[in-house]
Formats: structure tokens, sequence, C-alpha cells
């Protein structure tokens, strides 16, 4: 892109800032690419995503919280039907793991320090968009892997899920 006076409000994503990323990513803004901005991600889920995941019950995104709250759109992509998500998603909220199953395009609010997760796409049949967006500057996470059952807890690369930037207040 040309230098222009404001060319540089137009931002692409570069992978290369984010070598572990685990997803299909479209987009990917926070403080440290522009200063002011929030913590926005937007991404792929095409069929076959969950795979890598396994086919385990919890071996979606672990049970975490976040310092800031959260929004995470779930968009179809059927122009005859944007509702419809074309998948299946699961996802576990409060510490009880209350389990919801999402078919429709939707967003979950997360209340900053709610323990949400897992969440496990179990089915897609269709590309959909994924957007997550953090009401902070970064992206913060602390895991709560203590109330997964013991059998979980052992099944899981803990490596794909690291706390970042984030130790709650006691």
């Amino acid at each position: 892109m040309a230098k222009t006076k404001y060319g540089k409000y137009i931002v692409e994503y570069d992978p290369s800032r984010w070598p572990n990323e685990r997803r299909p990513v479209m987009s990917r803004m926070e403080d440290s690419v522009a200063k002011g901005s929030h913590f926005y991600l937007v991404h792929w889920v095409m069929p076959g995503f969950a795979a890598p995941l396994g086919d385990y019950k919890y071996a979606g995104h672990p049970p975490h919280i976040h310092k800031d709250a959260e929004l995470l759109f779930h968009i179809g992509s059927n122009p005859e039907d944007p509702m419809d998500l074309g998948a299946e998603v699961i996802m576990y909220l409060g510490p009880e793991m209350e389990e919801h199953h999402i078919t429709r395009t939707c967003c979950i609010w997360i209340p900053a320090n709610f323990i949400h997760s897992p969440w496990l796409p179990v089915r897609i049949d269709r590309p959909w968009i994924f957007i997550e967006v953090n009401q902070g500057p970064s992206h913060t996470e602390k895991s709560y892997r203590q109330i997964l059952p013991k059998e979980a807890r052992e099944r899981i690369d803990w490596s794909m899920w690291p706390d970042d930037n984030y130790e709650p207040p006691a």
C-alpha cells in the first residue's frame, strides 16, 4: 500500500507477529498494533476445525477468565438464512460448567472475570466466522483448569492454552 496520510489506519493481519496462532485468522487488532485499540480477533471456522481438538467432551478451549469483558460472535455464512450458523458449538458457562449448544448466529456476552469454556465446535457443515472482542487493550487469560474433571485435565495439552497477561485479584 502506498504511503498516504491516513494509510496507517488500514491494518492487515501480520501472521509473523503471532507465530503460535492456532486458527485461520483474518484480522487481529490490539493496543500493540494500534495505540488505543481494544483486542479484536476474527477467524474462519472451517469444516474439520474441531478435529485437532479431539472428540472428547472437554477437548475445546479449557475454562478460563479474562480481566475485561468479552464478546464472542458466532456468525453464519449462509446469505439465504444468516441466522443458521451451519455448525454446532458447545459452550460451557460459569463455575458449574452449564452446557449450551449453539446452532444459530449469536453473540455470547462474557463479563469480566466470568468463568467460561470449554468452547468446542462439534459439527461444522460450512465455514462460519468467529469474532472475539475483549474490551481491554490486549488479550488476557487465566486458566480455571481446576474445575475440569481430573481425567479431562490429564488429556489436555496445556501448552496450547497458556495463561496470558493476567493474574486476577485475590
